[in-house]
């Protein structure tokens, strides 16, 4: 499943990078670094401490890649190309979903985890999951 994904995505940011080339009126190798330059981070030591620096700004790169995503999707779309069309879309959504389905995954594998530790679950216990407790009466 995750190779998969993995090929989705690389395939989505092939896609991606050919709509870029023809709008600079560049090679893809050209718009693939220009890409590259702009959400290239590197590590950066200042006042003893490890930082990660980019040209953009933390809050702005996701919404660069959505609208990235966006004009491919409505270029795709305007040329009838619905196979890579349908490839961005999915991109797209699974963008959308990722930080959802990392907070869900990740508390339900700590939670599996605490059984094996003692630790009770916190308050905020999955909403999937029917937890109950039997005790027997004595007749």
């Amino acid at each position: 499943m995750l190779a998969i994904l993995a090929g989705t995505m690389s395939y989505t940011a092939f896609l991606v990078i050919g709509v870029l080339a023809e709008y600079l009126g560049t090679g893809r190798f050209v718009a693939g670094l220009l890409l590259g330059v702009l959400f290239a981070r590197f590590p950066r030591i200042s006042n003893g401490k490890v930082r990660i620096v980019g040209l953009l700004p933390k809050p702005a790169r996701r919404p660069l890649i959505f609208t990235l995503l966006g004009l491919c999707l409505v270029h795709f779309l305007a040329h009838s190309d619905h196979v890579a069309a349908g490839f961005t879309g999915f991109a797209i959504a699974f963008l959308l979903a990722f930080p959802w389905l990392r907070r869900a995954l990740f508390d339900r594998i700590l939670r599996s985890f605490g059984r094996f530790t003692g630790k009770k679950p916190a308050d905020s216990a999955d909403d999937l999951v029917i937890d109950g407790e039997f005790r027997e009466r004595k007749e």
